[in-house]
């Protein structure tokens, strides 16, 4: 049965909030300073309000006022074990970018946002693929195949795709900086894994110095060569270092979403 998500594992623990006495201009500062688009307030650790960016701005013109006179005491919270379908529901209904997170004493432990939930559906699509390429790889080959999470090298790593889009590159590396890592999806090889789902996501890591990655390892009962492994080898493909990154085209996700911008003159 798969782990249920939970807002605990998904949460910012980094807390930054902001002191009911506070001046509107201290917490304007402290709000510009992190990427959210209200901030939480507290005393000793305890959550007592929130204050929004909305709220600061309609204070702006008394900027030596304390944030106790605006914020709002009390507010909607989410508890760490909260499910995170639920807390997405939350955050939905009320129209809210992000929701403090407190334990059953009062005190603040984390922040969600809607990001958070966002990537935490794009992870939950993996282990789909994963059954994916299990039933087809089990179907045509006739064999039995178990499937392990785990951490493994890159430089283990043989691709199967033998180029990929500088600017889906960059995104991925912002992907992975912002916390969304999906792990990638292998074959056991010999003396290798066949890397068969996450090509930019591995070479996006690599640059910037990640030496191990988390995978999903298939493991076949029987060695079985598979398509994309032979059309690898006829490329010439070896290690990623023979993977070629296009500079000047686009990534078909990237063309669609940047299609409007181009008009622009």
């Amino acid at each position: 049965m798969e782990k249920k998500l939970r807002v605990e594992d998904y949460m910012v623990r980094d807390v930054v909030s902001v002191s009911p006495d506070y001046t509107i201009e201290e917490a304007v500062k402290r709000l510009i300073s992190t990427e959210f688009h209200g901030l939480p307030v507290a005393e000793n650790g305890r959550l007592v309000g929130f204050i929004t960016a909305k709220e600061l701005l309609r204070a702006a013109t008394k900027p030596k006022m304390k944030v106790r006179q605006i914020a709002r005491r009390g507010t909607i919270t989410v508890s760490p074990d909260m499910d995170i379908d639920d807390a997405a529901r939350v955050l939905f209904r009320y129209g809210l970018r992000n929701v403090p997170v407190v334990d059953g004493k009062g005190k603040i432990i984390g922040i969600i946002s809607n990001i958070d939930i966002v990537r935490s559906h794009i992870e939950r699509a993996t282990p789909s693929k994963v059954l994916m390429v299990k039933t087809f790889l089990e179907s045509k080959h006739k064999i039995d195949i178990k499937v392990k999470r785990t951490v493994i090298p890159i430089e283990s790593l043989r691709p199967t795709q033998h180029e990929i889009y500088a600017d889906e590159l960059r995104g991925r590396q912002y992907e992975i900086k912002r916390g969304l890592v999906e792990p990638i999806i292998v074959v056991q090889k010999r003396d290798h894994y066949l890397l068969v789902d996450g090509h930019h996501r591995v070479l996006a890591a690599r640059e910037m110095g990640v030496r191990q990655f988390t995978a999903f390892v298939l493991e076949p009962s029987a060695e079985i060569e598979l398509g994309m492994e032979r059309s690898a080898e006829e490329r010439g493909l070896k290690t990623l270092d023979d993977v070629k990154i296009l500079e000047g085209s686009h990534h078909p996700l990237v063309e669609i979403t940047t299609k409007l911008l181009k008009g622009e003159g």
